[in-house]
């Protein structure tokens, strides 16, 4: 049973899939692209199609505003911020993070879109995140404001959509190209885009294979979230296929110290890709996986001869975090040759 759902047009598609000749000849693989980073509004990324569901339920909603919530650089606030924009709707994006001493990279760009920013650093309280959303949201209520709730991610229901139509997407061109048994390769955060294309690719009876790689800790209660996730969104559509933990295939041992945090073998692969391909990842999520994806290849998780699709995300902005961006300018100061 197909799947379909009401959405508001926030981009064009279908975005490229683009073959790597370089890196492919290179790693031994047949490599493609899928460029999700390419969808246009708010400098490009994922986060857009599951929001043309999610902004289309805040707009039949009759909402003034939307809330959401990530961490301080967040890339779906900084594409939240543009959608609402776009609409006519207030915007406020709630981060559970330190302040990064100054204003830019996504927290720039939200702000330029006219998004409020609200950071409060950690205090170790597992509920202080759902607390504070609750303060945010009782706040612009009481000024007059409608506001539709956008969990972290856009991980929900509702926004599983814009994977499941991604991977009915990638099926058709992965046909198309003559790949129709290719691997998909993407990084894992808050689920939502890797359980879309589970449940896509699977519903639809799709050959494409799908491989994750987690970007943060994924121990017990994301095992259990990822679950949760696949039980309600399978009551909620009707699918009619099962799936077990052993089902879903994410490798989580590239983590590399957890989430976002600046790492040399993540940089060595975002100039991997840059150099051979003229294609920019991002330090906290594409690159990261892109690494993880080396890896596997040295390690022989990934065979010599495969066919993979790894889908960039988008999320270049990242790379102007004061933290990335220090480490970025250390390495590469000295091919900027002053006359």
């Amino acid at each position: 049973m197909k799947v379909h759902g009401k959405k508001i047009k926030l981009t064009e598609l279908p975005t490229p899939l683009e073959y790597l000749p370089t890196l492919s000849k290179d790693l031994g693989v047949e490599l493609y692209i899928k460029r999700d980073d390419m969808t246009s509004l708010a400098m490009g990324g994922n986060k857009i199609r599951k929001l043309e569901y999610l902004m289309q339920e805040a707009v039949d909603s009759g909402a003034t505003m939307v809330v959401t919530a990530g961490g301080a650089q967040t890339n779906h606030g900084r594409q939240t911020a543009g959608a609402a924009a776009k609409l006519g709707l207030k915007c406020a994006i709630v981060c559970i993070d330190n302040y990064p001493g100054e204003i830019s990279a996504n927290i720039l760009l939200d702000r330029i879109m006219g998004a409020d920013v609200i950071l409060q650093a950690p205090n170790g309280d597992p509920d202080q995140q759902e607390k504070v959303i609750k303060q945010v949201i009782e706040k612009y209520e009481a000024k007059g404001e409608k506001v539709y709730f956008i969990p972290v991610g856009g991980s929900n229901d509702t926004g599983l959509l814009g994977y499941y139509e991604c991977a009915c997407e990638l099926d058709e061109q992965a046909k198309e190209a003559g790949i129709p048994e290719a691997t998909v390769v993407s990084a894992v955060g808050s689920i939502g885009t890797y359980m879309g294309l589970f449940c896509g690719l699977k519903n639809e009876g799709s050959h494409l294979k799908l491989q994750g790689i987690a970007i943060s800790d994924f121990g017990e209660n994301k095992e259990k979230r990822l679950m949760e996730y696949f039980e309600s969104s399978k009551a909620h559509y009707g699918f009619d296929f099962n799936a077990k933990p052993e089902d879903f295939h994410i490798e989580t041992g590239y983590v590399r110290g957890g989430y976002n945090l600046p790492n040399a073998d993540v940089r060595k692969a975002i100039y991997k890709m840059a150099r051979a391909e003229g294609i920019i990842l991002d330090p906290c999520y594409t690159g990261k996986a892109f690494a993880g994806l080396l890896d596997m290849l040295s390690e022989g998780k990934v065979k010599k001869g495969s066919t993979i699709i790894f889908l960039h995300s988008g999320g270049q902005p990242g790379i102007n975090t004061p933290h990335h961006r220090v480490e970025f300018e250390r390495e590469l100061a000295d091919g900027v040759i002053v006359l």
